[in-house]
């Protein structure tokens, strides 16, 4: 105790001395700092994102005692009404300085002046081991001036951008970077914890300023990114590697050219896909992309976003693996993670979007560019191979599409595995940090070129991209409604493949890119974990809980209040039975969700003498049923729930628990479901469409409302969304049954024309109803759950299997549907495929 309070007492007196001027200077430099410095906090509502504690005396902790960072910290404390970093913090009978430095800045001549952190640190910790009721709380906050990484040995990096720069250095950056300051606050340290389970010897104090220390570096490398290299440093770098001059050589042999002339080809191939990421593109695209936002959204609502800091703070590569609805994509992602203080990263952009002017600005951006095929081209293979594993091995935050392009109907495509298996495949060459993915659902109220795709569907060819056709969008700008960006559960690659292939790092070789056997069905595999992790984040909203209701309504009609207790009910379906906890749910009420909708043009309202009618138009059917899409796979089980009584009266919940498990084996493949426990859910969902009314329970059987009653229309609704699912299954089921063995392709094309000749029969109005692609998924999921095996002549044929499910889908369908089905079979099986 007394050697504690010599050194408080010699602390303070040296202390008050010093850090007089120092404040009286910081405090001179408010106004200054109002003028020059525009700052971002992260995260966003910090005291409840970061758990500070409002009671606990607060304490900051900030890397380098500079008056600049000092002034902008004070303003963001009385920005989020926190205690001034000048002030003083009473902590029993001592007074002591609220913030803590680790570091002094450089002087202008010689070196940095000695930091008082450590006997700081020692002081707070002594004063808890001896008062531990104090309790108080030290947050570290990072100021980062401007956001560029710097570049391999640059000058500017060593004198303009250091970490603890002198003062004349300090000036030019807050003179260039002001206007791009971003202020990190993180989860602040429990000091009476530290104490009591270290101690307060000076070790402790140690350990706290090193943990300090690496945690401001990963956060600036987390903001920044790693250095960049030149862009010819680069591509030497890549041509000089083993693989891709094995490559080069294998090429200049095979094409009976020099080597010389071989790299040439290898360097063309470099300029043609590589990124060229300049900062400047990042703060002028911040610029438009704020104003542009602002223009077309209400809003951008995010959900999970403290858990990319957490990977990034941690050293994780961070490959974001998104779904695919629109070119705003691209923009709209970057553009989020750069706002939560995070490196955008690299994208990967299809060759079709390098023209100009735009492929420049994106190249700029970070967009490196992906031919659609690399079949044939052994050498582009390689070059791009090298390329992603570079991005990997220095660090460069990643993004691609597993879906490989944009989805057309809404739902999430067949995931492709390419980026994939090359992203595993650099593992397999030595990363030395953790790589994770990071699955992201991005949903919309409007897509802009959902005009265009439903036009694709019905048999127009795909729209090349030209400047024309992003003039013809600009000036089509308007109200979009919100955009939505959830973030779903990442997924550690290293520990995947310890699951999947225990022994799989006895395959590394830093050399080359090895391709084991295993590689594809594991990439395979985790491919569809992705998408199932992306649709476990959906996001619900005004449009497509709109869109699931009246698209399954006669005549795309409801009255307001029919309307507003089926979505009523939709909402607290997913709020008692929530099928993801990432899965977010709108904040309007059910009325505000049909202004909202009212507002964007989505629906039609129109009054009689008997009330108010919600309707769509034929156009806008066509149009909502790909917002419905989007959130099909979180309603489509209780949909079969409610078909399964409405056809066949009375079941019980085994009954119903059994008929639920036989469909989802086809269910989570196109529609990428994960329910951790089926017959639980089941069990659930049927408990709350009981509590709801639409289901009753006699004895041990449930069945539906009576047929007049508001209920039985809202079962009806519910069903109605699981009626297309069931109808192509009916036509695939009965025309192997029927028709079978077939090739796969004339299954699949006898399918499509069946569903065309339905879809006119009975005035359904979507068009992804008779996607091929639809129909290519069923088949390729029927063969790999059993349901149909191949025969000596590679044709698909029914097992016993088959025949059980179609019976029991048969009894699904309205006898009406069966019936046309069954009647127009006979006309699909003798049409020849492409006629």
């Amino acid at each position: 105790m007394i050697s504690y309070a010599i050194l408080s007492a010699h602390f303070f007196q040296v202390s008050k001395v010093m850090l007089s001027g120092f404040k009286l200077f910081t405090k001179l430099l408010r106004w200054p700092i109002r003028l020059l410095v525009k700052y971002k906090i992260v995260p966003d509502n910090p005291l409840h994102a970061l758990g500070v504690e409002p009671g606990r005396p607060l304490l900051y902790i900030c890397h380098t005692e500079s008056a600049s960072d000092l002034a902008t910290l004070r303003r963001v404390c009385q920005q989020l009404q926190l205690p001034d970093p000048l002030s003083k913090v009473q902590l029993g009978s001592q007074l002591l300085p609220r913030t803590l430095f680790l570091e002094q800045p450089h002087r202008l001549i010689g070196g940095r002046g000695k930091t008082r952190a450590l006997q700081q640190g020692q002081q707070l910790l002594a004063a808890h081991l001896a008062q531990p009721e104090l309790r108080a709380q030290l947050m570290p906050a990072a100021i980062l001036w401007g956001r560029a990484p710097g570049k391999e040995n640059s000058i500017k990096w060593l004198i303009g951008e250091a970490h603890s720069p002198n003062w004349l250095a300090k000036l030019l950056i807050v003179l260039i970077s002001g206007r791009h300051t971003l202020v990190r606050l993180s989860k602040p340290v429990d000091l009476q914890q530290m104490a009591a389970q270290f101690g307060s010897a000076p070790e402790t104090a140690r350990k706290l300023l090193r943990m300090s220390r690496i945690h401001f570096y990963r956060q600036r490398l987390a903001a920044t990114g790693p250095k960049l290299m030149q862009r010819n440093q680069l591509f030497n770098a890549l041509l000089a590697s083993p693989a891709l001059k094995k490559a080069i050589a294998d090429e200049a042999e095979t094409k009976r050219i020099s080597y010389q002339a071989a790299q040439q080809e290898a360097r063309k191939l470099l300029q043609e896909i590589a990124a060229d990421y300049r900062t400047s593109t990042l703060r002028f695209g911040d610029r438009i992309l704020s104003w542009l936002w602002q223009k077309l959204y209400y809003g951008i609502k995010v959900k999970n976003a403290d858990q990319l800091r957490e990977l990034a703070q941690k050293g994780h590569e961070i490959v974001y693996v998104p779904c695919h609805r629109s070119h705003m994509d691209y923009l709209l992602l970057s553009y989020i993670i750069y706002h939560q203080g995070l490196v955008p990263p690299h994208i990967a952009a299809g060759i079709n979007l390098n023209f100009w002017p735009a492929g420049t600005i994106f190249r700029r951006g970070g967009a490196f560019f992906i031919r659609r095929s690399f079949s044939g081209n052994k050498l582009y293979s390689a070059v791009f191979r090298e390329y992603l594993s570079l991005l990997f091995i220095k660090g460069y935050a990643v993004k691609y599409y597993t879906e490989g392009g944009r989805s057309r109907t809404g739902r999430l495509l067949q995931p492709k595995t390419g980026m994939l298996a090359m992203t595993v495949q650099s593992m397999l060459r030595g990363i030395d940090r953790p790589v994770t993915l990071v699955p992201v659902y991005l949903g919309y109220e409007h897509v802009m070129e959902v005009n265009t795709y439903l036009s694709e569907l019905q048999g127009s060819g795909k729209q090349k991209e030209s400047v024309f056709g992003v003039l013809k969008a600009i000036r089509n700008l308007r109200d979009y409604g919100y955009g939505y960006v959830n973030f779903g559960e990442p997924i550690s690659l290293n520990q995947y493949l310890s699951q999947q292939v225990p022994a799989w790092k006895s395959e590394i070789n830093p050399l080359e890119a090895p391709k084991p056997q295993w590689l594809n069905p594991v990439t395979g595999k985790l491919s569809e974990q992705i998408m199932r992790h992306i649709n476990q984040a959906a996001a619900l909203n005004s449009i497509n809980l709109i869109a699931l209701c009246l698209l399954a309504s006669d005549k795309h009609s409801l009255t307001r209040q029919e309307l507003v207790q089926q979505l009523q009910a939709y909402l607290t379906l997913q709020q008692a039975v929530p099928y993801h906890a990432n899965v977010s749910l709108p904040e309007q009420s059910a009325e505000q969700m049909l202004e909202h909708a009212a507002k964007m043009q989505k629906i039609m309202l129109t009054a009689d003498s008997f009330g108010e009618l919600v309707s769509l138009s034929p156009q806008q059917a066509i149009l909502m049923s790909y917002y419905r899409n989007n959130i099909l796979h979180l309603f489509i089980l209780p949909a079969i729930l409610a078909s399964a009584v409405l056809r066949q009266q009375r079941l019980s919940l085994t009954e119903l628990q059994s008929l639920a498990e036989q469909l989802y084996s086809l269910l989570k493949h196109e529609l990428f479901l994960q329910v951790p426990s089926l017959q639980h859910y089941i069990r659930q969902q049927v408990q709350q469409l009981q509590a709801q009314g639409l289901l009753i329970q006699d004895g041990e059987d449930y069945l539906a409302p009576p047929q007049h009653s508001r209920e039985y229309m809202m079962l009806d609704l519910l069903a109605h969304n699981a009626e297309h699912t069931l109808q192509r299954y009916a036509m695939v089921f009965n025309l192997l049954r029927a028709h079978g063995p077939l090739p796969r392709p004339e299954l699949e094309q006898q399918s499509h024309q069946l569903a065309q000749r339905l879809l006119t029969l009975h005035g359904i109005n979507a068009p992804e109803y008779y996607d091929k692609n639809l129909f290519a998924g069923l088949s390729q999921a029927l063969k790999l759950e059993g349901y149909c095996q191949s025969d000596q002549d590679n044709r698909l044929q029914a097992t016993p299997a088959l025949s059980r499910l179609a019976a029991t889908v048969n009894l699904l369908l309205r006898s009406e549907v069966l019936q046309s089905i069954h009647s127009i079979m006979p006309e699909a099986a003798t049409t020849q495929p492409g006629s």
